[in-house]
C-alpha cells in the first residue's frame, strides 16, 4: 500500500527535476529554427488544446466564467510571460544553463511578494534574498550575460513574472484539478501568438526535425506532464517539497548544457551558481532547518 503511494510521488519529483530541468536544453535546441515567441505559442497552444480535449471527453465540463478568466490571467503571468521571455532570451543567445541559474531566483521573489500580500518574512529569509540578489549581481558582472543585459533583463522579468502569479494564484479562484492547468495553456498560447505576429516574426525555413522534436517534448513532456506533476505535489507534499525542483533545475540544465550543448560556464558563473542555489534552499527549507523559537506566553493564575 506504501509503495503505491510512494509510486507517484516518485514519478512527480522525476517529472520536475529531471524533465522541467531538461526544458531549458530543450529550448535551446527549439529555438534554433524557431522564432521564440511562434515556438513557445505553439508549445503552450498545442498543449493546452489536447488537454481541453482529453478533459471534455472524459466527462469534464468547463468551468464558470470568473474561474476561467482567473486562470486565463495566471496563464499569461506563468507562461506567456515568465516562460515566453525565457525563450526569447535563449533566442538572443543566453546559454540554457544560465538562463536556469537566473530562474532559480523564483523563490526568492515570489517570497518578496508574499510579503506584500501580507504573508510574514523572517530574518532568515530576508537574509536567503540578499545573498540571491548577490549572486544575480556576481551572474551579471562577467561571462555570458555581461555581454547580453538585455537577455538577462527579460530572464528576471520572466522570473518575476512567475513568481508574482504564484502567489497571486494562490488567493484567486481557480478551477479545479487539470482544468486549470489547461486553461493557462490555452491563454498563454494565444498571447504568444499575437506577440508573435505583432514583433512580425516569419519562419523562413521550414523547421528541423529537432526543431518539430523540441516543441513536441516541451508541450507533452515539459507542459502537460510535469505542471499537472507539480499540481499533484502542491496537494500531497508540503511546499518546500514541491519548490525543491527551484535548486535542482539549474544543477541538471547546467549539465545538459556544458555537456551536449557545447556551452561554456567561467569560474564566476559556477561561483555565482553555487550562491543562487544555497540561497534559495535557505528560502524554501530554512523554516525547517532552523525553526523559529516557540514563544512563550505567560499566563495569569487567578488566587
Amino acid at each position: 500500500m506504501r509503495f503505491r503511494h510512494v509510486l507517484p510521488l516518485l514519478g512527480a519529483l522525476f517529472a520536475l527535476y529531471i524533465i522541467w530541468g531538461s526544458t531549458y536544453f530543450v529550448i535551446r535546441i527549439g529555438v534554433q529554427s524557431w522564432p521564440p515567441f511562434l515556438m513557445a505559442g505553439t508549445r503552450f497552444l498545442s498543449a493546452g488544446l489536447l488537454l481541453t480535449a482529453f478533459l471534455l471527453i472524459t466527462g469534464h465540463k468547463l468551468p464558470p466564467l470568473r474561474p476561467m478568466l482567473n486562470a486565463a490571467l495566471i496563464g499569461v503571468l506563468l507562461l506567456a510571460v515568465g516562460n515566453g521571455f525565457v525563450t526569447v532570451a535563449e533566442h538572443q543567445d543566453v546559454p540554457s544553463g544560465i538562463a536556469a541559474v537566473v530562474v532559480a531566483t523564483v523563490p526568492l521573489f515570489t517570497l518578496c511578494f508574499s510579503h506584500f500580500f501580507g504573508i510574514k518574512t523572517r530574518k532568515l529569509e530576508w537574509m536567503g534574498i540578499a545573498i540571491g540578489l548577490a549572486g544575480i549581481i556576481l551572474l551579471n558582472s562577467g561571462g555570458n550575460l555581461s555581454g547580453n543585459p538585455w537577455g538577462a533583463l527579460m530572464i528576471l522579468i520572466g522570473s518575476m513574472s512567475w513568481a508574482f502569479g504564484s502567489v497571486y494564484g494562490s488567493r484567486i479562484e481557480l478551477p479545479s484539478g487539470m482544468m486549470a492547468g489547461a486553461i493557462e495553456m490555452l491563454a498563454a498560447g494565444l498571447v504568444l501568438m499575437l506577440a508573435s505576429l505583432l514583433s512580425g516574426e516569419r519562419l523562413t525555413a521550414m523547421p528541423t526535425t529537432e526543431g518539430f522534436l523540441a516543441v513536441g517534448y516541451l508541450a507533452l513532456f515539459g507542459s502537460i506532464i510535469a505542471i499537472n506533476a507539480y499540481m499533484y505535489l502542491i496537494r500531497n507534499v508540503s511546499p518546500a517539497v514541491a519548490t525543491s525542483y527551484a535548486y535542482v533545475n539549474p544543477v541538471v540544465a547546467v549539465l545538459l548544457g556544458t555537456g551536449f550543448g557545447g556551452e561554456y560556464l567561467s569560474s564566476t558563473e559556477w561561483i555565482a551558481l553555487g550562491i543562487i542555489i544555497m540561497a534559495v534552499v535557505l528560502v524554501t527549507l530554512g523554516k525547517y532547518l532552523f525553526p523559529a523559537r516557540p514563544v512563550v506566553t505567560p499566563c495569569d493564575v487567578k488566587k
